[in-house]
C-alpha cells in the first residue's frame, strides 16, 4: 500500500463520518433504501467495531467520540438498549454489544456493563438444537448459521472471562465443535452457510441437514469468530486457544486453492467457473482481516500473512475508486445473503449471483477498515 493510497483511504474514513449519524448512516444501504428510522443492528456494529480498532491504534479523537456517540445513542443510562429486545432471540443483534466491553474499559460508566447484563442475558434462553447450538434466530427454527459464530461467540467468550470467571466458555466451544463436525466439507474443507437440524427445510440436504453452497461472506465471519473468540479466551484455557487457531490454520489451508490470482475470493467460493459469480469484497475483507490479525497475535503460522496481504491489495485493486467528487468508493460488496425467509431463498448458485451488489456498505467497509488497520500494524 503507498502513502498516496493510505491517504486517499483517510479521507474516505472522513468522508464516511461526515455523512452519517446514529439516526442514519450512510454506510447502512438496507436502512438507507427504507423509510424506517435506525435501530441496533450488526451492521452499523461492525462499522463501530472499526472505528474502534483505528482509534485504538491511531489515537485520533474523531473515531473514538464518533463511535462513543453512535453507540450512546442506543444505550440509556439504565442500561436498557433503544429498540433491542432479548425476546427476539436474533444473534444478529449480539454484535453490535462487543464494542460496550471497550467502553466500559475505557470509561469506567456503569450503563455499559449494564447493558452487557442485559445482552449476556438473551444466552440464557436462547433456543438452541438437540446438540447445544444457538439457533440462528428464533425465526429459523432448528438453524445455525456460520454468520451467528461471529455475532455471538467472541461476545459471549469475552463476558465469561471477564465477568463470570470462565463458567461457560466450555459452552462456547460446544457451538465451534459442532460446526466443524456438521457444517465442515469432508471433501474441500470449507464450511457450508447453513445447517438444519431437522432437515426439514427446502434448502437443506436431507442426509447432511447442510445448505448447497460455499458462501463467501459466511466462511469469513466464521474465520473472523475463530480470532475473536480466542482473543477473548483467558491465557490458561491453552488447548482452546489451540483448538480455534488450527480449526483457522485448516480453513485458510482449504481457502488458499480458491484464491484468484488478484487476491480475492469468489461470492461462492469453489465456483470461480459458474456463470454469474463474481469476486466479492466482504468476504475477502473479512479473511484479510482475520487472517493479519491471526498473525499479528501469533495463533497462526506467519507464512499466512502473504495471504491476507494479497486479499487486502486485490480489494484496491479491483474496487477502491475514485467517485465523481473525488472521494474515495468501494464496490463490489453483497448486500445481503440468507436462507429460506419470505423469499424463499434456497442456497443455490443462482441465488447467491442474485442479491444486489453495491458499493460503500458496511459489511464490505468495516471489514476493509480493519484490514487496513492490520496493514497498519504491521510496519
Amino acid at each position: 500500500m503507498t502513502k498516496e493510497t493510505e491517504k486517499r483511504i483517510q479521507n474516505y474514513i472522513e468522508y464516511l463520518l461526515d455523512n452519517s449519524s446514529a439516526e442514519r448512516p450512510m454506510w447502512n444501504k438496507e436502512l438507507v433504501s427504507s423509510d424506517r428510522p435506525n435501530k441496533w443492528n450488526y451492521i452499523d456494529g461492525c462499522m463501530i467495531t472499526a472505528l474502534l480498532s483505528l482509534y485504538e491504534y491511531t489515537g485520533e479523537d474523531r473515531y473514538y467520540n464518533f463511535a462513543k456517540a453512535f453507540i450512546d445513542y442506543f444505550v440509556r443510562e439504565d442500561g436498557t438498549i433503544s429498540t433491542y429486545s432479548v425476546d427476539e432471540y436474533n444473534l444478529d443483534n449480539i454484535n453490535t454489544a462487543s464494542n460496550l466491553f471497550y467502553l466500559y474499559e475505557l470509561t469506567g460508566d456503569e450503563k455499559y456493563k449494564k447493558a452487557l447484563d442485559l445482552v449476556r442475558s438473551q444466552l440464557d434462553s436462547m433456543p438452541r438444537t438437540k446438540e447445544g447450538s444457538f439457533w440462528h434466530k428464533n425465526i429459523y427454527p432448528n438453524q445455525v448459521w456460520l454468520d451467528g459464530l461471529y455475532m455471538a461467540e467472541p461476545f459471549y467468550m469475552r463476558y465469561e472471562t471477564k465477568f463470570r470467571k470462565m463458567e461457560k466458555c466450555g459452552d462456547v466451544l460446544l457451538q465451534f465443535k459442532n460446526v466443524e463436525k456438521n457444517m465442515k466439507d469432508p471433501v474441500t474443507g470449507l464450511y457450508f452457510h447453513g445447517y438444519d437440524e431437522s432437515r426439514q427445510m427446502y434448502w437443506a440436504d436431507k442426509e447432511t441437514g447442510c445448505s448447497a453452497n460455499f458462501w463467501l461472506r459466511s466462511i469469513g465471519w466464521f474465520a473472523l469468530a475463530l480470532v475473536e473468540t480466542e482473543s477473548a479466551t483467558d491465557e490458561t484455557l491453552y488447548y482452546e486457544k489451540r483448538y480455534f487457531g488450527k480449526l483457522l490454520e485448516n480453513l485458510i489451508d482449504a481457502l488458499i486453492p480458491f484464491q484468484d490470482e488478484s487476491g480475492m475470493f469468489y461470492q461462492v467460493v469453489d465456483r470461480a467457473d459458474a456463470e454469474g459469480n463474481y469476486l466479492e469484497t466482504s468476504g475477502t475483507a473479512l479473511l484479510s482481516y482475520a487472517i493479519l490479525k491471526a498473525v499479528r497475535l501469533r495463533y497462526i503460522s506467519p507464512k499466512y500473512a502473504k495471504v491476507g496481504e494479497k486479499a487486502f491489495d486485490g480489494i484496491i485493486d479491483k474496487y477502491l475508486y475514485e467517485q465523481e467528487d473525488g472521494t474515495l468508493g468501494l464496490k463490489g460488496i453483497c448486500l445481503v445473503a440468507g436462507l429460506g425467509g419470505k423469499n424463499r431463498r434456497d442456497g443455490s448458485l443462482e441465488y447467491y449471483f442474485s442479491e444486489p451488489v453495491v458499493e460503500n456498505e458496511a459489511k464490505g467497509v468495516a471489514p476493509f477498515l480493519l484490514a487496513y488497520t492490520e496493514i497498519l500494524r504491521r510496519r
